[in-house]
Formats: C-alpha cells, sequence, structure tokens
C-alpha cells in the first residue's frame, strides 16, 4: 500500500518503459512516413485525435473506478478481518468459564496464524512460513495435507471451540456468538478469494494500448507543421500520462500480488498479532511492520 510519501520517479518510469520504447518508435516511423510520403497522406483535422484522446480518458476513467472499487473492497474485507479477530479473542476470554488459559491462548494464537496464513495464501506465497510461532508441530504436519490452509485453520478453531462447549466451558448460546464470528472470519476468506480469482478482462488493456497507438498517430500526422523536436515529447508526454494511468489502474485491480500497491495483509496481520497478545497480557509483543521507502507490505 503506497504512503503519503514521495514516489520516485525512477519507481514511475520503470512502470511503462517499455511502452515508452514503443511509443517512441511508433512516433519515429509516422514522422518518418509523413517526410517521405507527406503527398500522398490525407489531412488529418485536430478534431479526429482529440475525439480519440477523449473515448481514450473515459475507458480509462471507468477503468480506474472498477479497479479503485476491488483494491477499496479488499480494504474493506481486511478490517472486517481485524475486528473479528480482536472479537474472537475476547468472546473466548469472555465466555470461558475457568479461565483456562492454556485453551485461550491456543485460539489466539491460531487466529494470529490464520490472519499470516491468509495473507499470503493470498500473495501466493507459502502460508505455513513461520507458522512455528503460533502453532504446533503436529497441527502443521495436518495442515500439509489441506490444500487451502487458511480454510483448514479456521475449521481447527472451530474443533476447539467444540471441545470447549462439551468440556462444559461453554454454554450453547456462547457457543453460537463464537460461531457467528468464525462464519463472518470465513466469509471475510470467500470473498478475498473472489477478488483473488476473479480475473479483471485482459482483452480491455489490449483494446485500450492500441487506442492510444493509433491516437498517437492520427496526432503525428495533424501535427504536420511543428518541428519534430517538439512534437516528439508532445507525443511521448501525452501518451505517458495515458499509460500511467491504466498501469495504475492495473495494479489496482490486483490487490494481492505483493506489489507496492496491495492491500498491506502483512502490516494488517502484524496489528492484529500486537492487539492479541497485548489482550492476552503477554510480553513478547512484536513491532508494527515498518515501511518499505514509500509503501507498506
Amino acid at each position: 500500500m503506497f504512503l503519503n510519501k514521495h514516489i520516485p520517479i525512477s519507481y514511475i518510469l520503470n512502470k511503462i518503459k517499455i511502452d515508452l520504447v514503443i511509443i517512441i518508435c511508433v512516433s519515429l516511423i509516422v514522422h518518418f512516413i509523413k517526410n517521405k510520403y507527406n503527398s500522398l497522406l490525407p489531412e488529418m483535422p485536430l478534431a479526429i485525435p482529440a475525439f480519440m484522446g477523449t473515448a481514450i480518458s473515459v475507458l480509462l476513467s471507468f477503468k480506474l473506478n472498477q479497479s479503485y472499487d476491488r483494491w477499496w473492497e479488499a480494504r474493506q474485507i481486511w478490517g472486517s478481518i481485524v475486528n473479528d479477530s480482536r472479537t474472537l479473542v475476547i468472546q473466548t476470554r469472555s465466555f470461558v468459564m475457568n479461565e483456562r488459559d492454556t485453551l485461550i491462548k491456543k485460539i489466539a494464537y491460531t487466529q494470529i496464524a490464520w490472519c499470516y496464513a491468509l495473507g499470503r495464501s493470498l500473495r501466493s506465497l507459502d502460508p505455513l512460513k513461520d507458522m512455528d510461532k503460533y502453532l504446533s508441530h503436529e497441527e502443521i504436519s495436518e495442515l500439509n495435507y489441506h490444500a487451502n490452509k487458511p480454510l483448514a485453520i479456521l475449521n481447527m478453531q472451530a474443533t476447539t471451540i467444540k471441545e470447549l462447549l462439551q468440556k462444559g466451558e461453554l454454554d450453547k448460546f456462547e457457543r453460537i456468538q463464537l460461531d457467528e464470528t468464525l462464519t463472518r472470519l470465513c466469509e471475510s476468506q470467500g470473498k478475498c478469494e473472489r477478488i483473488k480469482t476473479t480475473v479483471f478482462p485482459a482483452t480491455y488493456k489490449k483494446y485500450l494500448h492500441v487506442l492510444i497507438y493509433l491516437f498517437v498517430c492520427t496526432l503525428s500526422v495533424s501535427l504536420d507543421n511543428i518541428n519534430a523536436m517538439f512534437e516528439l515529447p508532445l507525443l511521448i508526454s501525452i501518451s505517458s500520462l495515458f499509460f500511467l494511468l491504466e498501469k495504475s489502474a492495473t495494479h489496482m485491480q490486483d490487490p494481492f500480488e505483493n506489489r507496492p500497491t496491495d492491500t498491506a495483509v502483512t502490516a494488517i496481520a502484524r496489528t492484529i498479532e500486537i492487539n492479541i497478545k497485548q489482550i492476552l497480557k503477554e510480553k513478547d509483543i512484536p513491532s508494527p511492520i515498518e515501511p518499505v521507502n514509500f509503501y507498506l507490505l
């Protein structure tokens, strides 16, 4: 997730360097054709590239809105995960009759493990990395048999809550409340997985790029009386803005790809860990995740 800091120009240009090279080549080719076969080319009114530029702006605006909606939905989901994770631990401490600290700590640590495992799974990383801090070796071995590790961890939570009920530590109404919290966590996981697996149409990006290239060609032909040393920078600067907006939208539409534009799932999971450990009055409290230059993962 980008922070309110200065973003290096090198990072910005690196995102569109290939497109810039293509634009430079296209501009040079069109300029050469204009000079070589000027008599054969039709007169290009400036209104045509102006109309195409307006169309590109509308399409980019639509894509930016849709991409931001996906990114914002992901952030809202993880906000719900923060609330429900805290709620689960608070409920457990409040409901368990005999202050079974071992079982309360087990549920709390399993919830921390679920948050990290979900974030890493969404980013296509190893979801069980460093899980020995929160889960036993037997539990980790059991998780190895499951394709969906976060779902398996939630199932472990449900099993522990069932054991508390069977031992008389919970009554039925308290069990129902804990089950409702687990249900909300499961729903949040499903929503994240839906965003992850629902692909934004790839043809939209290709058509948009073709339209930008066509816009550059028509604008170059219409600027027949402008010197090349002014024409080329103008074409590059205008098309660069279009490509930067398109690239920003492309990155925002996939908020779980381990990029600077991602939802900061690792930092959020660390916040949940800090909150839960403080509720348990533990002494070993980790520090919040520090930003990497201008973004937070």
